[in-house]
């Protein structure tokens, strides 16, 4: 039962990286994406890999 509730708490974890990371990239201008070297399409995507979704 542990070991569900710490896969779980992994997950729950990762999902609040992730928007955080969402909310942190799309309050960036586009010119300081550009300068991190993001394009605002990739936004998400990025934020994903960094949440390790």
């Amino acid at each position: 039962m542990t070991k569900a509730i710490q896969n779980i708490s992994a997950k729950l974890n990762a999902w609040r990286r992730y928007r955080a990371s969402l909310r942190e990239l799309y309050s960036l201008t586009d010119r300081e994406l550009t300068d991190l070297g993001i394009a605002r399409w990739e936004v998400d995507d990025v934020a994903r890999r960094s949440a390790g979704l």
